[in-house]
């Protein structure tokens, strides 16, 4: 199987990494500090008779821990025992002053338990969680008045709560656990009903509006970095909820969560993994409620124009769509313990699930005999004295640290291919992965993938007096059904340092391609990029289908279309291989590549008025006797108004190539669109054959 792997860079760019410490000079006065290091798990049981009553006084001699089938020695345990008494406390109303006081304690972080500190001892902690960024206005108004009717009627005298909001940018800690509801009920009236709209995700299927334009194929790759942000920031608030030793229960506020195709499923093993290590139990609830169903959809969009409408595809699309909505938020409460309220009008429901679930429980903590930070699983056991017929309920098992930032080169080496084998997932970098193909022949496709890295997360190592960063990548492509490997990338990017590019380095991404040869079928890709002089590791996962286009009749079959602001000199590029023998493998087998130039894919779909859009694509259609020629061209619409396109293409192709392939290229001038949110179509139509294919994405123009 053939492989084309190059690396592509700005000559603009640079990247580093962030300093971890200085020698101390001979004969220097400082005071020499000795940093000692040691691991410490705490796991928090429920322990309760045959009749579901909780077992007292139990102490650490009661308890049996084994990790990885090593008996472990209980250093800690205490009993946390939540009273049931609603809360008698009466409510005054806040002043204006306080709320607008309220509005600039918002913080990124939970305060954690100093030493000695129990003030949350016999209390249960419950962090409101708002995604502002996946709820409409109405469902945001019924999920704020649910917390409010929690506070005002169901709280209880053991209830500490916080509220913490996510709109798109950082997770926002509003109000830290305090059991004062004046103080929580004045900080859900400053929240803003509305905030965090506009990433909404994008739906393009027999349930879509009419939006005068002809209907093509899936556009939720503008999208692909929506539901990663919202599991990101799931991930962050977990991690800040970990600071605290009690078992935590933060109840999610959304209206829904959906993995599209494109979405990196690694960031959702990571956002589970972080809450199971962190002790927090997610509690999503469905701002929507139970919903009612037209079969063509509500008054929130226009009603699908297609065939649908008629077969009842756009019906079964729509009951589609909502229950995928659902299966993320399920996914989230069952991996960590916690219950999804679905389709359920009383939202307050939702807490109080959350609430009852925490009563009675043990706080067990030990010091691990397996101090290795490998991020390895290790796998717990919990039991007790066996004539006490009790059942447990305790965390299976956690994943260990990791740390990759003090090894030697064998070891980084390692290292890497240990985390591209781990289960939990590391995201300290972002990573975008943009794929594509293209038909090489009537049984093999060529798929290009781009890598696209922020460079500001690289912008540490000049701070850090570095003159260069390596850059690390590895990856694998595994047959879905099968479960092989079918072909991999190892490979790394050494990028030099100066003064110019660092400052240049926040503004722009750094970019990275390979290639594979693959069949048709459905596969898996798990991307790794690392970062070496700061140790940070990103990871990507996601399935992809190659089509069979052989099998292609009702319509004119296509490859991907590729949309780019960039085209640059294959001599621009860095390699590590010999320049020239990449060079010629690539123009032979990458269609991106033409005259010497390569085409860039833009992962997010996001272009410059001041550079030119570049579109391509191709067409195959089996070359005959009388070959007729293709008719392509691209329209721009915004909601139902088309406002540009391009003159029609007509292209035959040639009579000796077998597959008939025929290349699409645009060059469009964006200067004369206003900055905005555009759909962006292509259409090839095949009048002889009375055959057509619609693609469309939505794309941004900046200014």
């Amino acid at each position: 199987m053939r492989s084309l792997l190059t690396a592509f860079l700005f000559a603009t760019l640079g990247a580093g990494a962030q300093q971890i410490g200085q020698n101390t000079p001979a004969g220097s006065s400082d005071t020499v500090t000795l940093s000692v290091r040691s691991q410490i798990v705490i796991e928090t049981v429920v322990v309760k008779d045959k009749n579901g009553n909780p077992i007292d006084g139990l102490t650490a001699k009661d308890f049996i821990v084994t990790e990885d089938g090593v008996p472990q020695k209980v250093r800690f345990c205490e009993q946390q025992s939540m009273p049931s008494t609603h809360s008698d406390v009466p409510l005054t109303p806040s002043e204006p002053e306080d709320i607008k006081i309220y509005n600039r304690l918002a913080r990124t972080q939970i305060t954690p338990e100093a030493p000695g500190d129990v003030r949350y001892k016999d209390h249960r902690l419950l962090a409101l969680y708002f995604d502002m960024t996946a709820m409409r206005p109405a469902d945001q108004l019924r999920a704020l008045a649910a917390a409010e009717k929690f506070i005002r009627t169901q709280m209880t005298t053991a209830d500490f709560v916080s509220i913490m909001r996510y709109s798109g940018g950082s997770v926002d800690v509003l109000q830290d656990f305090t059991a004062d509801r004046n103080r929580l009920l004045s900080i859900l009236e400053t929240l803003v009903v509305g905030e965090g709209q506009g990433s909404a995700e994008s739906i393009d299927d027999a349930s879509s509006a009419d939006t005068g334009s002809a209907f093509g194929q899936d556009d939720s790759q503008f999208n692909i970095f929506n539901t990663d942000r919202q599991l990101s920031a799931l991930q962050t608030a977990a991690r800040m909820l970990g600071q605290l030793n009690e078992k935590k229960s933060l109840i999610y506020f959304a209206s829904g969560l959906r993995l599209n195709g494109v979405d990196n499923e690694a960031q959702l093993h990571a956002t589970v993994d972080a809450a199971i290590r962190a002790g927090v139990s997610f509690w999503p609830i469905d701002a929507r409620g139970l919903v009612a169903q037209a079969p063509l959809g509500d008054a929130t969009q226009g009603s699908p124009g297609n065939v649908g409408m008629y077969s009842g595809a756009a019906a079964l699309a729509t009951t589609t769509n909502l229950q995928q909505s659902q299966d993320t938020l399920f996914s989230l409460a069952g991996d960590t313990g916690g219950k999804a309220l679905l389709d359920y009008n009383d939202l307050t429901k939702g807490i109080v699930q959350a609430q009852q679930s925490i009563t009675n429980y043990y706080i067990l903590e030990y010091y691990p005999t397996n101090t290795a930070l490998d991020g390895k699983f290790r796998r717990v056991k919990i039991s007790v004295n066996p004539e006490l017929a009790a059942k447990l309920e305790f965390r299976q098992g956690y994943y260990a640290g990791k740390e990759f930032s003090k090894f030697t080169t064998v070891d980084k080496e390692r290292q890497l291919e240990d985390a591209l084998m781990l289960g939990d997932p590391i995201t300290d970098l972002t990573i975008a992965i943009e794929i594509n193909y293209f038909q090489l022949n009537r049984a093999e496709y060529f798929v290009p993938i781009v890598v696209k890295i922020p460079g500001r997360e690289l912008a540490l190592a000049k701070r850090g007096g570095a003159e260069h960063t390596l850059i690390d990548f590895v990856g694998e492509v595994k047959d879905i059904y099968g479960g092989t490997t079918v072909t991999n990338v190892r490979d790394n990017v050494n990028i030099k340092l100066s003064d110019a590019t660092a400052s240049e380095l926040a503004k722009q991404p750094i970019e990275y391609e390979a290639g594979f040869t693959l069949l048709p079928g459905k596969y898996m890709i798990k991307f790794l990029a690392r970062d070496d002089e700061t140790g940070r590791i990103g990871t990507y996962q996601t399935t992809f289908i190659i089509p069979n286009l052989n099998k292609e009749e009702k319509r004119v079959p296509i490859s991907s279309v590729v949309l780019s602001g960039q085209r640059v000199d294959l001599k621009n590029a860095i390699y590590n291989a010999a320049k020239t023998k990449d060079q010629e493998k690539e123009a032979l087998v990458n269609p991106l590549v033409q005259d010497g130039k390569k085409l860039i894919p833009s992962v997010t779909r996001v272009f410059s008025k001041g550079r030119d859009l570049y579109v391509y694509l191709q067409a195959y259609q089996p070359s005959t006797p009388a070959a007729k020629p293709l008719v392509a061209f691209v329209s721009f619409y915004q909601g139902q108004t088309k406002v540009f396109e391009t003159q029609p293409m007509a292209v035959t192709p040639a009579s000796t190539n077998r597959l008939g392939t025929v290349p699409l290229s645009f060059s469009i001038g964006l200067n004369q669109l206003p900055a905005g949110k555009y759909d962006c179509q292509v259409t090839v139509l095949d009048p002889t054959g009375a055959k057509g294919t619609f693609w469309q994405a939505p794309i941004m123009l900046v200014p």
